[in-house]
């Protein structure tokens, strides 16, 4: 058994909305419901559990999710502070009988269901396994004043993306001891990458954007109406 966790527990403050940023409208629904079909049209997925915060799990269980009608089982689950701690309230609901677990950004709505299958695959290989993409710009190091240090070398670096794909018993340790240890990372790889084990990385996509400012949405827009447009 596979499960998403997927984490919409953000407030959009870089968006400046007053509506959280998972609850905007990307064409004819919100940004959430979105991401929620993918998972849906994924079969190596077999149930959801979507945290949020906890003032908004009646409305979407009202508003929101009879618009897409999920066939896989869903799990509403209150977020915490931090991304990291919603992570880690999501993985306290995750049944028992599940192998492995796909930890994805709700405002990531354009991964596709075989990119979640592969990650899936190889995590059942690897223990661990994300998508990512390698750098395509001129990386530079900065100073706080804002002048340039140093050109790096972008060939061994790459871009994180979600979903990212664990097997249940390793991400769950990884997650306790950072807790234990008072540590906060900005992905999950990197709890586990703090265990001592690799994690593997496959190719993601350019258009798997994780929708963070009001420029994000117009690109967004802009991917859904070239797909409608044939190109």
């Amino acid at each position: 058994m596979n499960i998403a966790l997927i984490v919409a527990g953000g407030y959009g403050l870089r968006m400046k909305k007053s509506q959280p940023k998972q609850y905007l409208n990307l064409a004819d629904k919100p940004i959430i419901a979105h991401t929620l079909l993918a998972f849906e049209g994924c079969r190596h997925i077999n149930g959801i559990i979507l945290v949020l915060p906890l003032q908004d799990i009646n409305m979407v269980t009202q508003n929101i999710l009879p618009l897409i009608k999920l066939t896989k089982p869903i799990r509403l689950v209150p977020g915490g502070e931090q991304r990291q701690d919603s992570v880690f309230n999501g993985l306290q609901h995750i049944d028992p009988q599940c192998q492995i677990v796909v930890i994805h950004d709700g405002v990531r709505p354009f991964v596709s269901p075989t990119q979640i299958s592969d990650c899936i695959l190889m995590a059942k290989e690897n223990d661990a396994c994300i998508l990512g993409i390698p750098a395509y710009d001129t990386l530079k190091r900065v100073t706080r004043n804002g002048k340039i240090e140093v050109t790096l070398d972008r060939k061994p670096i790459w871009l994180a993306q979600t979903p990212q794909a664990f097997k249940i018993d390793l991400i769950k340790k990884a997650h306790l001891d950072a807790r234990k240890d008072n540590i906060l990372e900005t992905d999950d790889a990197a709890l586990v990458e703090r265990l001592g084990i690799p994690v593997k990385i496959i190719a993601g996509s350019r258009k798997n954007i994780k929708i963070t400012t009001f420029e994000d949405l117009e690109l967004c827009e802009t991917l859904i109406s070239s797909q409608r447009d044939g190109y």
